[in-house]
């Protein structure tokens, strides 16, 4: 009986808070008559007003934003309130992996919020648990562990958290390259080489800087793509020995793609990561962008087999397609194992959002089924000889890389011959800008940075469509003046 009493004490108050509001009007009780998904939402009868002067957006001058709303998408296209259809060449953010729309997750959503909307991790949730099993079995990260984030910045945070406590190097510190990115929080900020989060504090987040694997304009001088990495590599384990390699907790670098248009050569991962095996410094594969199909592989690092295999791994973006912010830290089993019996001391209010995570089940559901990844590999392949007969009808055009799956980068020059950039990065030529927006008004949608083109379609994005935003992209290399 007395096990009872908590629930029969509940009980009371209820029928007595009930009683109340029902002799004020209230009622304590929900209204779900009727099916939700019938229901018009309260956004749906909200008049289309613009958000220039309510709303603080990223990356940018806030008196200069002036964007279109959009309204809709489907597959690789999305529209604006006033009709305008864009195709979309640079999966928004680089995430929308899976299109804009999918309806498998679309209906993975529906489903969940349908039975379970929340329960935080002092509890079991079935898609939580489903996705982790999933992730760790596509990874072969068998006997490891799953850390559901937000998104990848927190993702980066955390990775780097649970390394210097496995490694037993609390303060240890970080190796990072210059032309990364890894977040914008501010300890993601200090690790990233990015100009646009350049901390002037990098010692107080432990950040030890090092070249990148730049072999287009290799920072040591070769003549070679692979001696560039082999210099490289060696560079990084050089800083480790410098440091103390039992006073460095993680190198934490990304495997291939990112917004700052490093493609390293093809032996720089591997030899990394045997240079930090050898050295007993774990290495954090940033698979934020280059995850989930976008470089032809689930992950990127497993285009070098067993000999990339990181130690612990960070997702975002293409882990639910960006229906839904959803990041993860994915440890290896060693690492996991160091953590086993000890506290873990951190958290996060949504770690393992049941709606997030069945949308992550959904997609990579989507991403098999549909043979994206695969898909991934053919059309990069196009996509690259279209770029590089490109390259040799316009001279503006540097350099051509990446096409392992649907990421390339067109690096722009002022002279081909001497390298020399379109202009001072990240500056942005004048050029580049009105590619944009004239490629805009013929209805694709470009992401540039400095003098480099990303290309990064959705991973279904049809093989016409494609097509025609490569032949807008060869028109307007053309037609514009890069001098």
């Amino acid at each position: 009986m007395t096990d009872r009493i908590p629930q029969i004490v509940i009980a009371f108050e209820y029928a007595i808070a009930k009683t109340r509001n029902q002799e004020r009007g209230v009622s304590l009780s929900p209204n779900r008559s009727g099916d939700c998904r019938d229901s018009r939402s309260d956004i749906a009868g909200y008049p289309l007003i613009a958000e220039n002067s309510s709303v603080l957006h990223s990356w940018c001058v806030q008196s200069d934003w002036n964007a279109p709303t959009i309204v809709g998408g489907e597959g690789a296209r999305f529209w604006d309130e006033s009709g305008r259809t864009y195709l979309d060449m640079s999966s928004l953010a680089e995430c929308m992996n899976l299109g804009h729309q999918h309806p498998r997750l679309i209906r993975a959503i529906q489903e969940q919020a349908q039975t379970l909307c929340f329960v935080n991790s002092s509890w079991g949730a079935k898609p939580r648990a489903a996705l982790a099993e999933r992730l760790l079995d596509l990874s072969g990260f068998e006997g490891g562990r799953v850390f559901f984030t937000l998104g990848g910045a927190d993702a980066n945070e955390h990775a780097v958290k649970f390394a210097r406590q496995a490694s037993g190097r609390p303060q240890g510190r970080v190796v990072a390259r210059d032309r990364s990115y890894h977040g914008a929080s501010y300890a993601a900020m200090a690790w990233s080489g990015d100009s646009r989060t350049r901390s002037h504090n990098e010692e107080a987040y432990g950040v030890l800087r090092v070249p990148p694997p730049y072999a287009y304009r290799c920072p040591y001088g070769t003549a070679s793509d692979a001696e560039c990495a082999d210099r490289n590599v060696a560079h990084i384990g050089a800083v480790i020995g410098q440091a103390g390699a039992d006073h460095v907790a993680a190198v934490m670098m990304e495997p291939n793609a990112g917004t700052n248009g490093i493609v390293a050569p093809d032996n720089f991962w591997p030899g990394l990561r045997a240079q930090t095996a050898r050295l007993g410094v774990y290495l954090i594969a940033d698979e934020v962008m280059s995850g989930f199909g976008r470089c032809g592989e689930w992950f990127a690092w497993q285009a070098h087999g067993d000999a990339g295999r990181p130690d612990l791994m960070t997702l975002a973006k293409g882990l639910t397609g960006a229906h839904i912010p959803l990041g993860a830290v994915v440890l290896a089993r060693h690492v996991a194992a160091k953590l086993e019996h000890a506290m873990l001391n951190t958290g996060l209010t949504y770690c393992g959002h049941p709606l997030a995570c069945a949308a992550g089940v959904a997609a990579i559901a989507a991403y098999q089924d549909e043979k994206l990844i695969e898909r991934s590999r053919v059309l990069g392949g196009a996509m690259l000889q279209r770029l590089r007969a490109m390259q040799e009808r316009h001279a503006v055009i540097g350099d051509v890389r990446g096409g392992r799956g649907l990421f390339a980068i067109a690096e722009l020059v002022k002279n081909r011959d001497t390298r020399e950039p379109l202009a001072p990065w990240p500056s942005l030529h004048p050029s580049m800008a009105r590619f944009v927006t004239t490629a805009r008004e013929r209805g694709v949608s470009f992401a540039v940075r400095g003098n480099l083109i990303i290309l990064a379609p959705p991973l279904v994005i049809e093989e016409n469509e494609l097509e025609r935003a490569l032949d807008i992209m060869n028109a307007l290399l053309g037609e514009l003046d890069w001098s």
